[in-house]
């Protein structure tokens, strides 16, 4: 089963779409916002770091929500026909600025009570671990937690020269000015990072709402074969993955849809090619002052 989150990829899209200089700084674009090549480098970066900040505090109110996510995992043959599927159903919350997933239904139908108590207790075990926790390894955990933010960013700043941008149009899907950008690899780039080997193996297409700065869709292709692990693991090319999120209580932005398709292959093994739709709703405010009721509590009040 993939796991995709869409914080994980967020940073990424954002820089892509702000990179091409269209996403709408009001010093700089008008209503009409000028094609890319109208910008300098100075204003990109700009404009990169303006939106990675409003990614953050997008994070940063992420974690006051808990929802669910549907995640249906198709297994295909070499035709594309449909071998097998799975369906999970997973709580996401944020515990101690972690995010977590608790199962809760498998094809439809409710945890046994066996899985439902290792749920409950691989959730309490974290809970116990943050409670517990000194000051010194909470103080190690969060400079590590710093140190892969700003690593983040350093990824940001790589996108915006990995790229070529052109601004595909503008949209109204629900009545708010969405800019639609079109990446292409830039030809001749080289990375400083190794994580950025990767980039000129995608192409994407992403739409970025013009009032907040936040992206909202992103269509993310494989053009080339990509290796990882000394070439024991390869995305080939076509692979896809399509992303959409949605704007919550007119202050936070949340995953909405994922759809990824993957052929791959692990070492020498065999190939495989899957779809995974993941899908979110039930939006809730969980703030410091809410309980987490585990299984066996809810039974107890029951």
């Amino acid at each position: 089963m993939l796991n995709f989150r869409v914080a994980s990829w967020s940073r990424i899209i954002v820089a892509l779409l702000l990179a091409s200089g269209s996403a709408a700084a009001q010093d700089t674009v008008s209503a009409s916002p000028a094609p890319a090549r109208s910008f300098s480098q100075d204003q990109i970066r700009q404009l990169i770091q303006q939106v990675a900040d409003k990614d953050l505090e997008n994070d940063k109110k992420q974690r006051d929500y808990t929802y669910t996510e549907r995640q249906e995992e198709r297994k295909l043959g070499g035709k594309g026909e449909v071998k097998s599927t799975e369906v999970k159903t997973f709580e996401i919350m944020e515990l101690y600025g972690e995010q977590v997933e608790r199962l809760i239904s498998k094809d439809g139908k409710p945890l046994s009570d066996h899985d439902a108590r290792k749920e409950d207790e691989k959730i309490q075990k974290l809970m116990d671990k943050r409670k517990n926790e000194s000051e010194q390894d909470r103080t190690k955990r969060r400079e590590k937690e710093e140190k892969e933010r700003e690593k983040g960013r350093e990824f940001i700043r790589e996108v915006s020269e990995a790229y070529n941008f052109q601004l595909a149009g503008i949209e109204r899907p629900d009545g708010r000015e969405t800019y639609v950008i079109d990446a292409e690899p830039r030809p001749g780039y080289q990375p400083h990072l190794s994580e950025a080997r990767i980039l000129p193996k995608f192409r994407f297409r992403a739409w970025i709402d013009a009032g907040e700065l936040q992206w909202k869709k992103a269509d993310i292709q494989c053009i080339d074969t990509v290796s990882f692990g000394l070439f024991l693991a390869r995305i080939h090319k076509g692979s896809r993955v399509v992303i959409e999120q949605t704007r919550v209580n007119d202050e936070v932005w949340l995953p909405r849809h994922i759809n990824v398709k993957v052929d791959a292959r692990l070492a020498l093994l065999k190939g495989f090619n899957l779809e995974e739709d993941l899908t979110y709703r039930d939006y809730k405010r969980f703030g410091s002052e809410s309980k987490i009721v585990l299984g066996a509590e809810a039974q107890q009040e029951h």
